[in-house]
């Protein structure tokens, strides 16, 4: 437990034991043992979605995989491109955190009429999404595509996972991937997917800075 943090609830999660920790006005989760997230920060969870938004058709329908403390969603239904969300989060325990304790550092966004929550795994959900029903998918389920929190998520980074990606995206939609470190063999994957490729990055107190790689126009 990080210093001067209380439990605010312990649970039994789908990747093993989920808490919820409180101190000196901010929140983290803990995944068994290993600091996932926190409320002090968020800039790289903020540019993960705006990028993605700023490059999508306009107005757009954004998919937010991870929903982590609520950044990511906020900063979406805060851009003036952004028509509707899915958000697809397969921890009960985040979605309910969103809903109660997070929801005053996210401005209650899973109440937003424009938002669609699912408890689900991205990984099938996206398997069984229409074709062309998206305009942006921003991926947090992990910290990065060599950082895998499931092994079965590896498979949204592999070439069957960026294939189902541009088949559910939009003519001139966006892939966002949000990564705790730089990945430059994904980036080289991404390359072979999307016509256009950026990477950004953003200093992390933490270690290394955390990395978004966006491609847009998927290569048909």
């Amino acid at each position: 437990m990080s210093q001067g943090m209380t439990v605010v609830e312990r649970v039994a999660g789908c990747c093993g034991e989920l808490v919820l920790l409180r101190g000196e006005g901010h929140h983290e989760i803990v995944a068994n043992g290993v600091f996932l997230m926190d409320t002090r920060g968020g800039a790289s969870e903020r540019l993960h979605v705006t990028a993605a938004a700023d490059r999508m058709p306009q107005p757009g329908r954004m998919l937010i995989g991870g929903l982590g403390v609520g950044f990511s969603l906020a900063a979406a239904l805060a851009h003036p491109g952004v028509g509707e969300v899915h958000v697809v989060e397969r921890e009960a325990a985040v979605l309910r955190w969103n809903r109660g304790p997070l929801a005053s550092v996210n401005g209650d966004a899973l109440r937003d009429p424009r938002v669609h929550a699912y408890e689900a795994d991205v990984v099938p959900w996206l398997v069984g999404a229409p074709a062309g029903s998206l305009d942006a998918i921003c991926l947090d389920v992990d910290n990065g595509p060599e950082w895998l929190v499931t092994p079965g998520n590896g498979w949204l980074y592999a070439d069957d996972g960026l294939r189902t990606a541009t088949r559910v995206l939009s003519p001139g939609g966006v892939l966002a991937i949000w990564s705790a470190a730089p990945v430059p063999a994904f980036v080289a994957r991404m390359r072979e997917h999307f016509t256009d490729v950026a990477v950004a990055e953003v200093s992390a107190a933490r270690g290394e800075p955390d990395v978004v790689v966006v491609g847009r126009s998927p290569s048909r």
